[in-house]
């Protein structure tokens, strides 16, 4: 069957199969699309009831459809560039590996890398703009679930198809940072501007990068970054970043995430920055280390005798910024913050399933009982630094069908989505009926889960 399709696509690669607004769809698009599917059901080990070349023009259909309306509404297209140069660099240096060089690439591509390169970037451009197009139609500020829908959409459910809700740890932590940081901190920018001053004196940036940086994203390319807003950095990196001319090394800068020098490459463009960096951490001795879990192991005495509770010992010593307030409890907070921007506390969540915790701090956690501590031992933050940590076990849920009053913002966000879908089919069809759509007779209206599309 596989053979078939190529076969058939050797003749009718240019073939337009549909168009879209002003958009056309070849046969060749919708024959690799139906391959990109077969190969994520197979394993899933799922079998479509449709046929893949209808499925795969129906996503097709969809993702021009929701590109060109990006553009027409100007929907973040600019913003997107440097996600979109990372993943076109991502997938060309993956096809070079399968082929085994540039050349080999470019033999099997019949074209020149440049061109091989162009094409995935106005292919992912159109991937990346719908998907943001699609983001915006059902972002927060445009549909919202208020806690009455919350309640009808749970009454309406089953109770025979609840979810299952796993295991989840709440758990607190004391933590515990050497009394030297400063001095560590103090040691690691006299590390980096030695490696400053050897980069002034001749020596290439990109190989000191390679050899120093702890920064495993950047490091593997000589300290590079993908191009983007000064705005996608955080701040004072973000600052340094904008001061600095094509060719400049900044001096120190410390971030949240530790200690940079950084050497702007190029700029793009007027609001986009090509810069590489060596991110360095403070390090600490193993007597310095051993101090913290000396501390604690004296801090968990106390607490046993109860001449302390745990939740005031947190407040007093945990230099855990994010837990000390609450009791030592820990929360997604600062994690949900990073990843998504969003510092809404109805979406703190304390009830972890234990692969959402750090694995380190999960093979201490799941050998107490609730209210048991761990003994003192050595870990790490979000931000990778090392510190002393303490945990206390304060409650574990077991597995069990989702119901409101333990799991409230996980049918909150059940009920979003539900709602989310109603309102983006809503928002399809509108402009489907407004579109101009046509589609070869090869395709049949039976094998397409919206009609809409057969005008």
């Amino acid at each position: 069957m596989v053979m078939a399709v190529h076969a058939q696509q050797q003749f009718i690669a240019d073939k337009v199969v549909a168009v879209v607004g002003g958009s056309p769809v070849l046969y060749s698009e919708v024959a690799e699309q139906a391959d990109a599917v077969t190969r994520q059901y197979r394993e899933q080990n799922y079998t479509s009831p449709r046929p893949a070349m209808s499925e795969a023009l129906e996503m097709l259909l969809e993702q021009k459809l929701l590109y060109q309306r990006a553009q027409i509404d100007s929907i973040g297209l600019d913003a997107l560039a440097p996600q979109i140069a990372s993943a076109v660099d991502a997938n060309v240096d993956e096809m070079i590996t399968a082929a085994g060089s540039i050349r080999a690439l470019e033999d099997e591509q019949h074209k020149p890398l440049y061109t091989i390169k162009e094409d995935m970037r106005m292919l992912l451009e159109e991937v990346y703009g719908a998907q943001e197009m699609r983001r915006w139609v059902v972002s927060g500020e445009r549909v919202k679930v208020t806690p009455g829908e919350v309640d009808r959409f749970f009454r309406r459910i089953d109770p025979d198809s609840l979810p299952i809700i796993p295991e989840q740890y709440v758990y607190a932590q004391i933590t515990r940072l050497p009394r030297s940081t400063e001095l560590a901190k103090q040691r690691t920018r006299e590390r980096l501007l030695e490696l400053r001053q050897r980069i002034i004196d001749g020596e290439r940036f990109d190989r000191l990068a390679a050899i120093y940086s702890v920064d495993p994203g950047s490091a593997i390319r000589g300290g590079e970054m993908d191009p983007q807003p000064k705005e996608g950095w955080v701040e004072p990196f973000a600052e340094a970043v904008a001061k600095l001319q094509p060719g400049q090394t900044s001096g120190v800068v410390e971030s949240e995430f530790g200690f940079h020098i950084i050497q702007l490459i190029d700029k793009p463009a007027d609001n986009l920055y090509h810069v590489r960096h060596i991110l360095m951490k403070p390090a600490y001795s193993d007597d310095e280390l051993r101090e913290t879990t000396t501390f604690l192991d004296s801090l968990a005495g106390a607490i046993r005798r109860e001449e302390i509770t745990f939740a005031n010992a947190a407040l007093r010593h945990s230099d855990d910024k994010a837990s000390k307030m609450n009791g030592g409890i820990v929360s997604n907070q600062q994690m949900l913050f990073r990843y998504t921007g969003d510092s809404n506390p109805r979406s703190t969540k304390t009830k972890f399933v234990r692969d959402a915790i750090d694995q380190y701090d999960a093979t201490h956690l799941i050998r107490l009982k609730e209210g048991e501590i761990t003994a003192p031992y050595i870990g790490q933050d979000l931000n990778m630094n090392q510190m002393g940590k303490m945990l206390k076990l304060v409650q574990i849920i077991p597995a069990h069908k989702a119901n409101l009053a333990e799991d409230w913002l996980d049918i909150e966000q059940m009920a979003l989505t539900r709602k989310q879908d109603a309102e983006y089919k809503t928002w399809l069809d509108a402009k489907i009926d407004e579109m101009y759509i046509r589609i070869d007779p090869m395709f049949s209206p039976d094998d397409f889960i919206n009609k809409r599309w057969f005008k």
